[in-house]
């Protein structure tokens, strides 16, 4: 096409979208990234970076152990349809999400385009509840959503685990359009919409209850011992499908792809395996930026500054069981590392997640970008209380622009990659997603143009709560005598490759981060989570996008108290800015030696231990560096420029008046904050 919508467009409108169908189906969005990124590499014409923003939707719940597993299917189950009627609409999402965007057809472009019903969805929510509430008499004996294919996909699947046959009538299922052809029917993508195998003797209490919550339910169909799927349309008396269910599911040829072995790379051009091994063992000078004028632009870029224009505009609270969001502290400053919900009204017992991401890595190493997907995860995941790191379950989120060579390779290397960390971590990776057309194309006038976005992996971890009392925030205490501790898992190596720094700079080539030992990374998760139990932490932050300069702001900016740092790495721009795994804890000196003990027993090696920052009294940050002052700044001009980007942001999508008071209220330095009277 000759036009293609602006990331800046998406990034102003689809949220509110996702706040909206978050706010009407009643449930709360409390974690999410904000990243950009735009690199030339020159040689191929191709920019890496993101055209096509990525929007992360998804949740999780709690299931009882009866119902974990899908039962098998005798005949004479009736097949359901609960939810919304079938459209016109999606019959080109499957098409269209595997081409390179800008690629296609406006008509498959349109055809792509789904809905959204948050009451619908809803109304199925609470009838699903219901059955599993029921505990042994749950009428529900397997389940499928419907997303891409539409029932074509999902009917045969639900069948198909259930081991048996099924006849079904097209023209018993739901239609807003009666006009729709058999195909139509068949594989409309409409959104919230399940498939349900219902025992024929609770069929009557099911429909019931469907009607009792005012849920669209469509008896559709029964299974058989045929083994045999048949599709019948009565409006002309045909069979639109009439087959075994194995030729349709079971013995589909598998795809396969020929590629080089993965490399990172180097410059303008794909290295070699030996040569980019070799790179690794060097590092590469920082980039030559005043230490001021490097604050200042890494606290504006979007992966490190506020995100508030993100999160207020949804409810953080519908469900009444957020225990912790992403707003931290009286003054509500969003940076929290970790979203916590109780199990229940009272209880004590919860569940925790939380995100990891590293896209920027992948340019370069992108198996080390997946491991530090992992890690930062992990290490943002400390601060909820879980009893051990065998709690732990990962979602993985994979995207990637598939259709080059170059980039299967990465992506083959970076699963690989995380598969054998998840395996030393005793993690399990139950569940993911893919999009394997993160590419767009388009032209301006007579000049063809293209983005390539690198391998990203999103990474969700999440665990059970053990109490979600002890959840450890950012917000730095106004301890006197306190210390602010660095668990540094790069062990000193401050590899700057691929961080905020090298992206506001425009540096490249410089050796890349990465989860050298994962055995440190446990043994971290470990110990903060013995020293939460002794109630030493005053405060927790990871080391992630900015390095270990926007964490320390960050903590202040919660607290609305000064930092002086000492470093005395030689350095002091790599000390600053590396973005290494890792994680700082706020201890008071009198717990010092306990905490240092305790992680050293962990596992920790002492020269991950590093005491390098206290809070002040004069509400300023400084630097020094060998014992020489060489940075100061005052805590409000630093938060203002840390929500800077937030600001502009709102200026342009909402209310520029609210936007603008809202940002000078940072510089109120008699706001109380929010208190519980």
């Amino acid at each position: 096409p000759d036009h293609i919508a602006a990331p800046l467009d998406i990034m102003l409108d689809a949220p509110i979208g996702s706040a909206s169908y978050n706010n009407e189906f009643g449930r709360p969005a409390l974690a999410g990234h904000f990243r950009t990124l735009e690199q030339d590499h020159g040689a191929d014409g191709i920019i890496h970076g993101y055209h096509k923003p990525i929007m992360l939707a998804g949740g999780y719940g709690v299931i009882r152990a009866p119902h974990v597993h899908k039962k098998a299917l005798g005949a004479g189950c009736r097949i359901v349809v609960l939810g919304g009627p079938a459209m016109l609409i999606g019959l080109g999402g499957g098409a269209a999400s595997s081409m390179v965007a800008g690629a296609g057809s406006e008509e498959l472009d349109f055809a792509s385009v789904q809905r959204d019903n948050a009451e619908i969805q809803r109304r199925c929510q609470e009838v699903i509840d219901q059955c599993w509430a029921l505990g042994e008499a749950n009428p529900i004996l397997s389940i499928h959503d419907v997303g891409a294919g539409g029932l074509s996909n999902a009917l045969p699947e639900l069948v198909h685990q259930g081991q048996t046959g099924a006849v079904f009538d097209l023209r018993a299922v739901h239609s807003a359009d009666q006009g729709m052809s058999p195909m139509e029917l068949w594989c409309n993508e409409a959104q919230e919409r399940y498939v349900l195998a219902i025992a024929g003797a609770d069929i009557d209490r099911f429909t019931s209850m469907c009607a009792r919550e005012r849920a669209p339910c469509a008896v559709i169909g029964e299974t058989n011992d045929s083994g045999q799927l048949l599709v019948i349309d009565k409006d002309n008396d045909s069979k639109p499908v009439d087959m075994p269910l194995d030729v349709i599911l079971g013995k589909t040829p598998g795809l396969s792809f020929r590629v080089d072995a993965y490399a990172g790379m180097e410059g303008n051009r794909r290295q070699t395996g030996a040569e980019y091994a070799a790179t690794q063992n060097e590092q590469r000078a920082a980039p030559t930026l005043p230490l001021d004028e490097a604050i200042a632009r890494v606290l504006q870029l979007p992966a490190v500054a506020d995100k508030r224009f993100l999160i207020t505009i949804g409810d953080r609270s519908v469900s009444g069981l957020v225990v912790r969001d992403q707003m931290v502290g009286p003054w509500q400053t969003p940076v929290a590392d970790c979203a916590v919900t109780a199990s229940g009204f009272g209880a004590r017992t919860g569940e925790a997640m939380a995100l990891g991401e590293r896209p920027a890595v992948a340019v370069y190493n992108a198996p080390a970008s997946g491991r530090l997907a992992v890690a930062e995860a992990l290490t943002n995941l400390c601060g909820a209380r879980i009893l051990r790191l065998d709690d732990l379950a990962l979602s993985a989120n994979w995207m990637a622009a598939a259709g080059d060579s170059g980039e299967k390779a990465a992506l083959y290397a970076t699963v690989a990659a995380v598969s054998t960390l998840a395996q030393q971590l005793r993690i399990p990776i139950p569940v993911g997603k893919d999009s394997m057309s993160m590419s767009v194309a388009w032209s301006e006038g007579n000049e063809q143009k293209q983005v390539r976005a690198p391998v990203s992996l999103n990474v969700t971890a999440y665990a059970p709560v053990a109490d979600v009392r002890k959840t450890l925030t950012p917000q730095l205490q106004r301890t006197t005598g306190s210390r602010l501790l660095l668990v540094d898992l790069g062990l000193g190596q401050n590899r700057l490759g691929g961080s905020a720094l090298a992206q506001v700079t425009q540096q490249t080539g410089m050796v890349t981060p990465d989860l050298d030992n994962p055995a440190l990374l446990a043994a971290c998760f470990h110990g903060v989570q013995l020293l939460n139990e002794t109630g030493y932490i005053l405060a927790c932050h990871d080391r992630s996008d900015g390095g270990v300069f926007t964490t320390l702001c960050e903590m202040a900016f919660a607290g609305r108290c000064g930092l002086d740092i000492e470093v005395d790495d030689e350095d002091l721009t790599a000390f600053l800015f590396n973005e290494e795994p890792g994680i700082v804890l706020q201890v008071g000196t009198e717990h010092l030696d306990k905490v240092r003990e305790t992680l050293l027993q962990a596992g920790l090696p002492e020269a991950s231990l590093l005491v390098l920052a206290r809070p002040n009294e004069t509400r300023e940050v400084t630097i020094k560096h060998r014992g020489q002052s060489v940075y100061a700044a005052g805590l409000g001009d630093l938060h203002r420029l840390w929500s800077l980007t937030s600001y502009h942001i709102q200026r342009l999508r909402d209310n520029p008046d609210c936007a603008q008071e809202e940002f000078d209220g940072l510089q109120d330095e008699d706001d109380p904050g929010l208190s519980v009277i």
